[in-house]
């Protein structure tokens, strides 16, 4: 086939577009301030979305028949991690665009971190779901599938099993498979040591599987196994909206709450776009690595690239469209 004539029309690059909201006084002494994230959630949604109100952005992402998950990051506690504040936020938009609270799943991998962060406490406040990927179990019938064999541990599908075969697959959670129609990503601006940000496709794809341990420890397997995982059909297809909880960063720790690392920038970033969104995390993390004067982290950005070239989203920041609103 010809190659196109010089001066013909190419495609435009994919352009993505995301929204931060900053408002002061969303932090104070470290707490979420709920009276101040419930105007930021509804200023982010209908920019973002270009409705008129709160209700009608909602309802142009998800309908009432549908089943939402909110995916959060609940293993750094309520400081470190997802802050309850923000999940409670998006709650009562989706119950005021008329989902009913049975539809909506405030969930993780695991239901005793939750429980610890503060997560069940929205189940009696509002009758929302509060549940974990593991204990809900794995289907069979829905997996990525990996020639790296893993070292099984207790939780994973085929622990204790054996014959031609075992370990290669990591099977979904059935409470993303059997039980949810959209999802929602509600992840903290936090650092990862291996891949930068413990963002929208880390947290989503290694939260909603079993089988992980042949992933997490390397960087290289990571950037292949993460975008492969997230761009399953039963995950990257339903995710309907990424909001990156920035009202407090944290550029060192990792998984544990580590208030000496940690910075207040009272925002919220809103996109459709999960890749963009990480790589702008990563970038934010180290410019407050270089204004707190600490040595930088060595990212590997391969990981964004991959999901890039799956058509997930966009990496290159000269193509991600940065609106802010004050």
């Amino acid at each position: 086939m010809a190659g196109l004539a010089a001066g013909a029309d190419t495609p435009p690059p994919t352009q993505a577009r995301v929204i931060i909201v900053q408002r002061p006084g969303a932090i104070v002494a470290f707490a979420p301030q709920l009276e101040v994230v419930r105007p930021m959630i509804a200023r982010g949604l209908t920019n973002l979305t270009g409705k008129p109100t709160l209700t009608a952005a909602w309802r142009s992402l998800v309908s009432t028949q549908d089943v939402v998950g909110l995916k959060v990051v609940s293993d750094p506690g309520p400081t470190g991690g997802t802050r309850p504040a923000v999940a409670a936020a998006v709650v009562e938009g989706l119950l005021a665009a008329g989902l009913p609270p049975q539809h909506v799943i405030v969930w993780d991998k695991h239901l005793g971190d939750l429980r610890q962060a503060g997560f069940v406490a929205l189940h009696a406040r509002y009758g929302v779901r509060v549940e974990g990927a593991l204990e809900a179990g794995y289907d069979p019938t829905k997996f990525y599938d990996s020639s790296l064999l893993g070292q099984l541990v207790w939780g994973d599908s085929e622990f204790g099993k054996e014959g031609t075969g075992i370990g290669r697959k990591s099977y979904v959670s059935k409470l993303v498979s059997h039980e949810m129609t959209k999802l929602i990503n509600l992840t903290p601006l936090l650092n990862h040591n291996l891949v930068g940000v413990n963002g929208n496709l880390y947290s989503l794809s290694m939260g909603s599987i079993d089988n992980t341990l042949r992933f997490v420890t390397s960087g290289e397997r990571l950037a292949t196994a993460v975008p492969e995982v997230y761009a399953l059909p039963i995950l990257g297809d339903r995710v309907v909206l990424n909001i990156v909880d920035a009202l407090l960063g944290q550029y060192y720790g990792e998984d544990r709450s580590l208030l000496h690392y940690t910075f207040e920038l009272n925002q919220l970033r809103f996109s459709t776009d999960p890749v963009a969104l990480d790589v702008l995390s990563i970038q934010e993390l180290e410019r407050e690595r270089e204004a707190a004067q600490v040595p930088a982290v060595n990212v590997d950005l391969s990981l964004y690239q991959n999901a890039n070239l799956l058509e997930i989203g966009v990496s290159d920041t000269r193509h991600i469209q940065v609106d802010w609103l004050r």
